[in-house]
This record gives C-alpha cells, structure tokens and sequence, in this order.
C-alpha cells in the first residue's frame, strides 16, 4: 500500500531514493535550462555564469524559506527588455561586456529590495493584504499572460533548424526547406512522446515524461542526421573559458542609477507572477496529499510573503555574481505538476546540478547542443501548461465569470498582455516610455481592481444602512 502510495508522487518533505533524486534533479535542470540560457544569449550575459546563478539562487531561496517552498529560481523573462536596452543602449556604446554586465548587476540587486518590501509588507499585514490587491482574478490571469505570450517562441524553437550563437545557419541553403519540416518532426515527436508518456507512463516512469521525452526527441534528430545528413543539433562557441573544467566569469556589480531607473521596476510585474505560481503550488501540492492520503496540509500560499522574499533574495545573489534577474519559474512548477514531484531535495539536487555543469564545459556543451525543435515541442507543453495552471487558479478560487467586474479586469489583463508581446514584441510604447507587456497588464489589472472595488464598498455600505 505504501509503495502505491510512494509512485503518485513524492510531497515537499519526501526525499526520493538516491538513483531516481539524481534522474528527477536531471530532468528539473532540464526543464530550466532553454528559458535560462535564452535570457543569457539575448542580454549578452555569460551562458555559464547564468546557469550558476540560477543554482546558487535557488540553493539561497530553498534556505532562506526554510525548506518549505518547492521552487526553482532562474532568469526571467519579463527583464529582458529592459536589460537588453540598457546594454544596447547609446550611454554604455564602446564600454568592454563585462563592464556592461556590471553596470546592470546593480539595477538587478536593487530590484530585489522591491520584492523583500513586498513580502514584508504580507508579513506585517498579513495574506489578505496581498490577496486583496492581487485577488485570483488577477494572479489567474497573470499565469495565463505568462504561459501564452511564449507561445510563439515554443513554436518558433518547434520549427527552427540548427542556429548557433552567433546566429549562423548550420544547414547548407538547399537543404533549409527539407531542415524545416524534419524540425516540425522532430518537435512533434518530442511533444507527442512527453504527452503520452505523462498520461499513460505509470510509477517512477510517470514522473519523467520531460526528460524522457526529449530524449526521444534527440533520437529522432540523430535518426534524421543519419538518414538525410541535416544536422540539427547545435555547437556551442568556444568562450574565454576553455577546456574541462571552467569557472564561470564572474563579475562585480558597479553602482549605476540609470540601471537602477530601468531594471528596478520590472520587479513589479514579478510580484503577481511569483504569486500566481504560489497558489498553483498550493493547490497541487495539497491535491497531491488528499491522493495519497497522507493527512497532511501544506499551507504553502501562507508563506507568500516569504517567497517574495525568497525571490528578492534571488535576485540579489544572481546579480551580485553576474547573473540576470529572474523569479521562481513556471516551467518547473509546470513540471511538477506533471510528474507530481515536488520533493525540495530534487529541488536542491537540481540546483547543484547546474553549477556543476556551469563549470564543466563539456556538460554545457552536450545539453547546449540538445536541438532547438526538441526544445519547441517540450515548451509547447510547459507553456500551455503554466496557462492552464491560470485557469486552474480562478477554479478553485471559485471566481465569479459572470461578474461584470470580474469580465473586465480578466478580459484587459489578457488583451495588454497577449497583444503587447505580439502587437509591440512584449515592450508597449507608452507616452515615450516601453512598458514591459506582462508588467503592464499585472499593474493595469491591479489599478482597475482598486477603482472598481471602491464602487462595490460604497455599495456594500448602502446594503448595511
């Protein structure tokens, strides 16, 4: 009975045996490992620094939460804009890489004070504070902006041929239609086989259909390089680092208020993400104890105010050592959900995993040349996933869809978040100012819930008397 109980999954406090914490750790790296290098590559951070950093931040996240938070901290999405410009950008023309990175260190240090004010102010106030600006009706929607604004980069890794770093095209140009369709091959395959392994795959195996699948996946590439000669997998370049074993180059922060100006207040659009990302671990975790039977309750969304401070804690570590700013991500609590392994020693084995593998050049080569269309097809499942754990979220908070208030904060939050990422490619301009699509619909919806709240208190109050 135990040992049916056990292959349903393994709950926060549960430890996995040696041989499969190793191959859930794995797959847990895995699964961070596209979003994480996809930041460092657009805002020309180091790839190996970034993956240290997202180990390092999750090690400190893990302790600094005391062992009660399931989450992977790694680089976020929503900063790379803003980070992007700044690097790019006309004041820091002609200044070395690493100098650049620097001066962005700084804005990415101070922005994690906004999310330590944030959970101080839940802990002082306590979780309704923070529900009551960030009700379901908000955080659901966020998780679905969050999930369905990469929906075009899932399906453009789906069909994309093999590209290196420096953008070059590692297919001769009469072979590009023929390399295009065996990437749709190779992507479908993968999505398919980690779609039918997670539904079908029983026991241990059930819990490792996103690492499985992506093997299949890299099979089918190689049988496609066999057969017709295209090689899809990719060649990372050779840094200053070279050799086996490679420290990753680390960098000190320089104090830059232009950094500070344009970093610091993207951390509020991570603050109803990190919060929508509590709650669905809430809900599943808690659902994963009622299956097994185990009696026990996790209030894991009573420590909101924690994992903000957790998350700003984060930011502070990766971007003291040269790492993007990020949040705990979607994709790995997407994972979970899937494989119902919340387990924080996998989450501990995974994050020394990734500094691990930062330091040996081989490890980031060999996951580095898994092929961008094996990579689209297990995010065409991960980010539909994080959008389907938005709709799970206004479920069981039971969230009125008839309410004309309700309608209204939903259908603006959707429409800003999903039309500025593919209207404006994520930055909305705005009175001479880009504002980041995911931060824009998350303050929009917060500021449309305050002045439509003060009409149903005037209300409320007309009912008493």
């Amino acid at each position: 009975m135990v040992k049916n109980q056990q292959s349903i999954g393994y709950l926060p406090d549960e430890r996995p045996p040696i041989w499969k914490l190793l191959l859930y750790g794995l797959q847990q790296v895995i699964v961070m490992f596209p979003a994480t290098v996809a930041v460092a590559i657009i805002t020309g951070f180091h790839i190996s620094t970034t993956i240290f950093a997202s180990g390092l931040a999750t090690l400190c996240f893990i302790l600094i939460t005391g062992r009660k938070i399931p989450l992977y901290y790694g680089s976020s999405f929503s900063y790379v804009a803003a980070i992007g410009s700044l690097m790019s950008s006309q004041a820091l023309a002609g200044l070395p890489l690493n100098e650049k990175i620097s001066i962005a260190q700084f804005g990415i240090i101070m922005s994690g004070f906004v999310s330590i004010l944030a959970g101080l102010i839940v802990n002082r106030f306590g979780r309704d504070s923070i529900e009551k600006l960030l009700p379901a009706s908000i955080t659901g929607p966020i998780a679905m902006v969050i999930g369905l604004t990469l929906a075009g980069n899932a399906l453009q890794d789906a069909a994309s041929i093999a590209i290196d770093t420096a953008g070059t095209i590692r297919v001769a140009e009469s072979q590009i239609a023929l390399a295009s369709n065996m990437a749709w091959i190779i992507s479908l395959v993968t999505l398919l086989a980690t779609i039918l392994f997670s539904v079908h795959l029983k026991g241990f195996l059930g819990q490792l259909p996103l690492l499985l699948g992506p093997i299949l996946g890299c099979i089918t590439a190689y049988i496609v390089k066999i057969a017709t000669g295209i090689d899809l997998f990719k060649v990372l370049p050779a840094t200053a680092n070279s050799g086996i074993f490679a420290l990753p180059i680390f960098t000190l922060p320089k104090v830059s208020w232009m950094a500070v100006a344009a970093i610091m207040p993207i951390a509020i659009a991570t603050i109803p993400e990190s919060t929508a990302h509590i709650y669905q671990l809430d809900i599943y975790v808690n659902d994963l104890a009622k299956k097994k039977g185990s009696g026990k309750h996790f209030n894991i969304a009573d420590l909101l105010g924690l994992n903000l401070i957790g998350d700003g804690i984060g930011d502070i570590v990766s971007g003291f050592i040269g790492g993007p700013a990020g949040t705990n991500y979607g994709e790995n609590i997407s994972a979970m959900a899937i494989t119902k392994v919340f387990s924080i020693p996998v989450l501990i084995v995974a994050s020394l995993m990734a500094m691990v593998i930062a330091c040996f050049t081989p490890l980031v080569n060999a996951i580095y040349a898994i092929p961008t269309a094996v990579i689209g097809g297990m995010e065409v499942y991960l980010f539909g996933a994080i959008a389907a754990q938005g709709i799970a979220i206004m479920v069981e908070k039971k969230v009125d869809m008839f309410s004309s208030k309700n309608i209204a904060i939903i259908a603006t939050i959707m429409v800003i978040g999903l039309g500025g990422q593919y209207a404006f490619g994520g930055t909305i301009p705005f009175f001479g100012v880009g504002i980041p699509c995911i931060a824009g619909a998350a303050i929009f919806g917060i500021i449309l819930n305050f002045l439509l709240s003060i009409g149903e208190k005037k209300e409320a109050v007309k009912a008493v008397e």
